[in-house]
């Protein structure tokens, strides 16, 4: 299948439905297929082809999604570029895939105008001087269809070609048949366009007939108005964004019945997080999905029948029927027994790669099967030979009352090569002592993944994809400590 195409058996069956919903802007399923046969031609009339890059800065919005359809319509792809960049980093991540021609929003066409040339860029006005293509290409299973970027907490950010295959295997596992007679259900489209997570819910919405609503940039008040006003049913969040929803002052006196479904990856959740939204929306399906944007999204879950019972909350569930998952100790090239933390390797028709893929994730599986994951390898703290995941520490950090969110890293020491640290954000920025909070921690952790280093901060260096920079991390702590 083109990926293209995805839209295409909503634009036959059901034109009338909304298929889109930015802002104040509607946009049917038969005006979104107009909108997908205008890009390609413009494209077209730019020299773009089979095997082509097309750069995309925008957020959620009927020419961002017009142009992932467009770009694979006519046998090029999509490469999607996070909206903060400076044109500097637009134009490395530009280069890395050669994208020669881009398409942006109005707010962003100057910094992509800046990376490419103004000649290079089109915006909506351009797009919509042309008349609308009406071929396409046929496209093998191995073409690229998309390109996204990895999120680049730990380097440059990576690009991942994701092939017409991959999509379908995907849409295939997610989707459901559109049904003329049925009323729509509403999706929403919380993370951003360039995440996986929007990427594939858009893809997935729009092949099932749905109608996807976009926030152009999340805000929890945004959020909640948005499923009050739309009767949402389903969408995906990142565990800052569920904090951040929970926390809003109008959480309570806004109408969230229609809501389903919710489901919570790209980063770990904080257990105490979880158990307040299942208190708080006691009708509303849980699911913690893990996976990365390697696997098109998650390869494992923790479903809504183990949240209800409060079970294993915290794990990232088992693997989806068809993945499969090894736990391997890299030095020793063994996989681990149950119980044991190493490096998690995935083999799946999902994946990016059809051999096995080394995901970079530290976790263990346990006696039922269950995944646990423990950080990133290149989030190891290394203490004097001691190896130790910050997200354990996290976890017990949290679990004080007086603690609202906690980040862990390891800093620099001359003895013992690093020593943990830990940044703090207290409960309505109330004082601690670090030796209460010490000891607080000393009864459910091992002594050498005490943190020796405390800090205190107003929030987090969280990414606007809820990722936690330990780089920055440390930067606070060392400015802080005044380490050298």
């Amino acid at each position: 299948m083109n990926v293209g195409r995805a839209h295409d058996p909503a634009a036959a069956l059901v034109p009338q439905r909304t298929a889109l919903v930015a802002g104040d802007r509607r946009c049917s399923y038969g005006d979104l297929d107009r909108w997908v046969r205008r890009v390609a031609a413009a494209l077209t009339a730019r020299g773009v082809g089979p095997g082509a890059r097309v750069a995309l800065v925008d957020t959620g919005s009927v020419l961002s999604v017009a142009t992932i359809l467009a770009a694979a319509r006519i046998g090029a792809a999509s490469a999607q570029m996070n909206v903060l960049l400076t044109p500097d980093e637009l134009r490395d991540l530009a280069q890395a895939v050669d994208a020669r021609v881009g398409v942006a929003g109005a707010p962003y066409r100057s910094n992509l105008a800046a990376a490419l040339g103004d000649d290079a860029v089109l915006g909506e006005e351009d797009v919509a001087e042309h008349g609308e293509d009406e071929d396409g290409v046929d496209a093998a299973d191995g073409d690229d269809a998309l390109i996204l970027f990895t999120s680049g907490t730990t380097g440059r950010p990576k690009p991942v070609p994701i092939s017409h295959g991959v999509v379908a295997e995907r849409l295939g596992f997610y989707g459901t048949p559109v049904d003329p007679d049925a009323p729509p259900v509403v999706d929403m489209m919380s993370a951003p366009i360039f995440h996986i997570g929007g990427t594939l819910g858009l893809l997935i919405g729009l092949h099932s007939g749905r109608t996807v609503v976009m926030l152009p940039r999340f805000s929890a008040g945004a959020w909640l108005e948005a499923v009050e006003q739309h009767h949402v049913s389903q969408t995906f969040v990142v565990p800052t964004m569920l904090q951040r929803i929970l926390d809003h002052r109008d959480f309570a006196r806004r109408d969230l019945s229609s809501l389903r479904q919710v489901s919570y990856g790209a980063a770990a959740a904080p257990v105490a997080l979880v158990e307040r939204a299942l208190d708080a929306l006691p009708d509303v399906r849980f699911v913690n999905t893990f996976g990365q944007t390697e696997t098109l999204g998650a390869y494992a879950a923790l479903g809504a029948e183990d949240h209800r019972a409060r079970h294993k909350l915290g794990t990232a569930g088992r693997p989806f029927p068809g993945v499969e998952l090894r736990i391997v100790d890299v030095a020793a090239g063994t996989d681990c027994p149950a119980g044991t933390v190493g490096q998690v390797w995935v083999r799946a028709a999902q994946n990016v790669t059809q051999d096995w893929l080394r995901t970079g994730d530290l976790a263990f599986l346990d006696a039922d099967g269950y995944l646990h994951p423990v950080g990133r390898m290149s989030d190891t703290i290394n203490r004097g030979g001691e190896k130790l995941g910050p997200i354990e520490v996290e976890e017990v950090l949290r679990r004080h009352p007086a603690v609202r969110d906690a980040g862990v890293c390891g800093v620099p020491d001359p003895e013992l090569g690093e020593r943990v640290a830990a940044v703090v954000v207290t409960v309505d920025g109330q004082e601690i002592d670090r030796e209460d909070l010490r000891a607080f921690a000393a009864e459910r952790l091992a002594r050498y993944k005490l943190p020796e280093r405390i800090v205190f901060a107003a929030d987090l260096p969280y990414s606007n994809l809820g990722k936690l920079s330990r780089r920055a991390l440390i930067d606070i702590v060392v400015a802080q400590e005044g380490i050298r």
